[in-house]
């Protein structure tokens, strides 16, 4: 790098955002993360030494991807290419392999290539870089917000070891904040700012353990700041308010933080926890969720969950469905927040979701038996003659509307697989099915349903 090229790569760093400017270098300068590179870790000693694993590093926005891999590239004195998921091709992929090529053979180099967003590589992509990985050509960090267990191809993670980065807590926010307040060659400085533990507080919280959404937010609100006859800018509470406007709400419609919540709401209804069900209801809402998706899983969750230990239930959730979808949103959140406080304090039985799981297990075996004979319709006078409902009990010829007959195939007869609970509405269902059924065909009749977990993605 010639001289001309030194100043405007300088004049470049000065016109970079306060959050790019303040990067550390070094890992006595980097912030956070303490289980991996703290003093001592096993990850620490290793790159300090040299030997640098190939690495994903897992974490949400803002605490420390980037800033962790240009550290590392700074203090293993590596190449450090940098490429962009979102925009980077194969053809892309294979210069800068090319280029880590010829670097090895002339002066020796190790190059680090880091990958941000790598989640949103295809296979075709990643498999381009894995031979160059597994041979050493480059090590490769790269950056996800995603799950790598469902965003990365094995054969790269089999080559690759993960790492998961926390959110920032408070303190370490604190001390990026104060840090950058007071660098004069990198920070804020050298232009005098004044601000208040409040508007410092403020801002952390806001953040929400985003470096870079704290580093941003400080910037706006002292460069908004005109300074006083003093020469002091003045931050109050009031313009690191306007310059945050509303917390992070990180949220992904199609990631983890997608299915992390529905489950979190699924749960906390099912726990009979109106407050929990309520707060995971408005972290999707409040981030843009679709609030037809949300009133779909209310609507499962009726039939899951509560079933009929309440059948009002399942008509509480129709109806929310039918307000969001007449008068949209932000109306409707009324509506899904009413139905998510009844599926908490509603009985829950789960006996509808149990019985219906061992009709399916039924049917995988195989064996579909034949509909007995006095349960057919005689359509004709030749199915009449065959025997078809031959022996029929026409139920309100009796007394109570009932008679006992057999309704299941003859290899299935006395099968039970509806076990009501002793929940809600479901009391009534056992007293009644115990009068039909206990001393008759169904002497067995069992009321507690065997406890399942449905642990699936919600």
């Amino acid at each position: 790098m010639d001289m001309f090229e030194r100043q405007i790569e300088e004049q470049r760093g000065q016109q970079a955002p306060l959050a790019t400017r303040m990067r550390p270098t070094t890992f006595n300068e980097f912030v956070g993360q303490e289980h991996l590179i703290g003093e001592g870790r096993v990850l620490r000693k290793a790159i300090e030494a040299g030997r640098i694993p190939s690495i994903v590093l897992w974490g949400p926005p803002g605490s420390g991807k980037t800033t962790l891999a240009n550290v590392i590239a700074n203090v293993t004195d590596s190449h450090f290419t940098m490429v962009s998921a979102v925009s980077a091709g194969v053809a892309e992929l294979r210069r800068a392999i090319e280029q880590a090529i010829q670097r090895r053979r002339s002066s020796g180099q190790n190059t680090i290539l880091f990958i941000d967003e790598i989640h949103r590589f295809n296979k075709t992509q990643q498999d381009a870089i894995l031979p160059f990985v597994e041979d050493g050509t480059v090590t490769l960090i790269g950056a996800t917000t995603e799950n790598p267990s469902f965003e990365v191809t094995s054969p790269l993670l089999s080559r690759a070891q993960v790492l998961t980065l926390n959110p920032l807590l408070e303190d370490e926010i604190r001390v990026i904040l104060m840090r950058a307040l007071r660098d004069r060659l990198k920070g804020l400085g050298s232009i005098n700012v004044v601000i208040g533990p409040e508007a410092i507080d403020h801002l952390i919280d806001m953040a929400k353990g985003d470096a870079r959404v704290a580093l941003n937010a400080l910037e706006l609100a002292v460069m908004s700041t005109p300074p006083g006859e003093d020469g002091k800018r003045k931050v109050p509470l009031a313009t690191i308010e306007d310059a945050v406007q509303h917390p992070v709400l990180r949220y992904d419609k199609g990631g983890d933080q997608h299915y992390d919540l529905i489950s979190a709401l699924h749960k906390s209804m099912r726990g009979s926890d109106p407050d929990a069900s309520l707060y995971w209801l408005g972290r999707m809402l409040e981030a843009g969720e679709d609030p037809l998706y949300v009133a779909r899983r209310i609507i499962r969750f009726a039939s899951e969950d509560i079933g009929m230990a309440d059948p009002q239930a399942l008509l509480i959730a129709m109806a929310a469905q039918q307000a969001v979808h007449f008068i949209g949103m932000p109306e409707g959140n009324l509506a899904l927040a009413e139905a998510v406080v009844y599926m908490a304090t509603a009985p829950k039985s789960n006996s509808l979701y149990v019985a219906y799981s061992r009709v399916q297990e039924e049917i995988k075996k195989g064996a579909l038996e034949a509909v007995p004979m006095h349960l057919r319709n005689a359509v004709t006078p030749l199915m009449k003659q065959m025997g078809y409902g031959k022996g029929y009990k026409y139920a309100h010829d009796y007394q109570d509307s009932f008679v006992e007959q057999q309704n299941l195939p003859d290899s299935l007869q006395g099968t039970q697989y509806y076990s009501p609970s002793e929940q809600g509405y479901e009391k009534q269902v056992v007293n009644r099915l115990k009068d039909w059924w206990q001393s008759k065909m169904k002497p067995g009749l069992s009321i507690k349903p065997p406890k399942t977990e449905s642990d699936k993605k919600e």
